[in-house]
């Protein structure tokens, strides 16, 4: 069902001598890792699979890599994020198998309502065909828009949970290719403009308009329940990639403004259960944006993005969805795996 690139992959560890290599995984590629595993350890290579669980490219396992003594790191179904790693890491991005034109092709009448001019977005499981889907819709008439986006991301079009900044183009709608909510929503949240949603899986076509008013309404809860509160825990992580030290100091500072009681912490899993033991009130976390939206309805206190807290405050109105930015891009990476090594090597 995805490209794991396995050949490529092994040559690349016999280039570096890699002799015991730890794989990575999200959830939804665990039998993929188990795959690859078994075929580098026929190929003589000592193969361990992660099975924490794996939040994106912002969370490598770089560092548990080297404490086991492992030679490189392999990271499944993201595509590589400016970070400074400590061991060889190959990224794998996982393109799936799946025939996106034709879903594009069954729900011409719906994208239509998008305009003439759209934009067009995925996530990297789906970036391979995005050229595909761009002329064919070229050819039906439209005016698409592929946004190069910043240095948070690897190739123009592509979309994160934490950064949209490839949607943000002159278009009158966006048109976003992939499963799942959390990605589209967040599209059209940062760009405030009608957003369909194609899975390019089952065929399906969804306008978001829906989800994002429920969304909306559901984070507006949120804010709310803090309205009252008076001692405020600021979470950041220690996910490289999710390390936002700089913008966590910034909430604790415009909250000690506004005469709160706050104390700064930091952790590497952020989960609703290890805070339990905590008397706060309320929280702001400052890491992925996801944390405190996916599993909301589990924390027993308000958690809130860090735009969130400023509409509580008062310093702004409308929603707005919380991103982490990234700088310039300098270049797209290869249409397949991306070998990136230590500073050091």
């Amino acid at each position: 069902m995805y490209e794991l690139h396995e050949r490529e992959v092994l040559e690349k560890l016999r280039e570096l001598n890699v002799r015991k290599v730890l794989i990575q995984t999200p959830e939804g590629l665990k039998r993929e890792a188990q795959f690859l595993a078994e075929f580098l350890e026929k190929n003589s290579i000592e193969s361990l699979i992660s099975g924490d669980i794996n939040y994106g490219a912002c969370d490598p396992a770089d560092k548990e890599a080297k404490m086991l003594g492992c030679d490189a790191l392999i990271h499944l179904g993201h595509s590589y994020m400016v970070l400074n790693l400590e061991v060889p890491t190959i990224f794998i991005p996982a393109f799936a198998k799946v025939n996106v034109v034709k879903a594009l092709s069954k729900n011409i009448e719906e994208i239509k309502k998008l305009g003439k001019k759209i934009a067009l977005v995925t996530t990297v499981q789906h970036i391979r065909e995005l050229n595909k889907a761009k002329e064919f819709l070229e050819k039906e008439g439209f005016e698409v828009k592929v946004g190069k986006g910043d240095g948070r991301i690897s190739f123009p079009g592509q979309v994160l949970g934490c950064n949209f900044s490839a949607a943000k183009v002159e278009a009158e709608g966006v048109l976003f290719i992939g499963a799942g909510y959390f990605h589209p929503v967040g599209v059209a949240l940062a760009t405030k403009k009608p957003t369909l949603a194609i899975n390019p899986y089952s065929g399906d076509a969804i306008w978001m308009n829906r989800e994002t008013e429920r969304f909306i309404r559901k984070r507006w809860a949120q804010i709310a329940k803090a309205y009252d509160a008076k001692k405020f825990g600021v979470i950041t992580s220690t996910k490289k990639g999710q390390l936002r030290i700089g913008e966590a100091r910034k909430i604790v500072k415009l909250l000690r403004e506004y005469g709160k009681e706050v104390q700064l912490i930091v952790m590497n899993h952020i989960s609703y259960q290890a805070l339990e033991g905590f008397d706060f009130d309320a929280y702001v976390v400052v890491a992925c944006p996801r944390v405190p939206i996916d599993d909301v309805e589990n924390w027993r206190k308000p958690v809130l993005t860090p735009r969130e807290l400023e509409i509580l405050l008062g310093l702004k109105e409308d929603y707005e969805f919380d991103e982490i930015a990234g700088g310039k891009r300098v270049q797209d990476e290869p249409m397949g795996i991306s070998l990136k090594l230590p500073k050091s090597l």
